[in-house]
């Protein structure tokens, strides 16, 4: 953790040339938390030939496996090593997906261009999450899906993921979260409320296994101290 740094974002570009190689644990295990964040998210939204934003792609395991869903995928990070080594494994794989640079508090798009944007492991990492927000509000079509997860803003989620995945298991690198950062649902709620958005009930997203060589597998859990998903409708505008 370079000079005690917390919320250092630098981690992933600094990683970018070896996102798709296995060879580093923390990134296998975002690319493990897949699956699961899929299997919530999915009863929500058919996929098929809806235009999706991944807001926050790094290096394009969620944007793949949404393409793979059939989605017409965009998808935006403002860690440019990052997303040059998505573009790459995109155009090795033969998929199509339309990858940029950018913040989530200024998105590049269009009013309504989307049918929804999904959004894991960013908003406790932004500077002003209520205006990506916002802005996702903004890029969204009337009656499309936000779709989520982030961390808790609890004593327990300051343990699970800074003190023991940072600190003691090295899950992740040293400085990689700012508590301070972490969100309360009954926040985040009364912000998506005010944009017009109907927050359906969130779920917990945790550790249910670990594979063969000690990485966590990801499934839900019954508690929402730690992670938690959700999945918010903008309502359509009144007739």
């Amino acid at each position: 953790m370079p000079d005690g740094k917390l919320n250092d974002l630098t981690i992933y570009d600094a990683h970018a040339a070896e996102w798709w190689s296995d060879d580093v644990r923390w990134v296998r295990a975002l690319k493990n938390m897949v699956p699961a964040r899929l299997r919530h998210f999915d009863r929500y939204m058919a996929w098929e030939g809806a235009e999706v934003l991944d807001l926050g792609c790094a290096g394009g395991f969620m944007a793949e496996a949404l393409h793979d869903r059939g989605a017409r995928v965009s998808a935006i990070d403002p860690a440019a090593e990052a997303v040059a080594a998505a573009r790459a494994h995109a155009e090795a794989t033969e998929r199509e997906i339309a990858y940029a640079v950018g913040r989530g508090e200024a998105l590049p798009y269009p009013d309504a261009a989307f049918d929804a944007v999904v959004c894991v492991d960013v908003l406790e990492h932004v500077e002003d999450w209520p205006k990506v927000l916002a802005e996702v509000a903004r890029v969204l079509r009337p009656g499309g899906w936000f779709l989520f997860d982030t961390i808790n803003r609890t004593a327990a989620a300051r343990v699970a993921v800074v003190a023991l995945a940072e600190g003691v298991l090295r899950l992740l690198p040293r400085g990689t979260h700012d508590p301070a950062l972490f969100i309360r649902p009954a926040d985040i709620a009364r912000e998506l409320g005010g944009l017009g958005f109907v927050l359906a009930p969130l779920a917990g997203l945790g550790p249910v296994w670990v594979t063969r060589r000690g990485d966590p597998i990801f499934g839900r859990v019954p508690s929402r101290l730690v992670l938690y998903m959700g999945a918010a409708r903008l309502t359509p505008p009144a007739a």
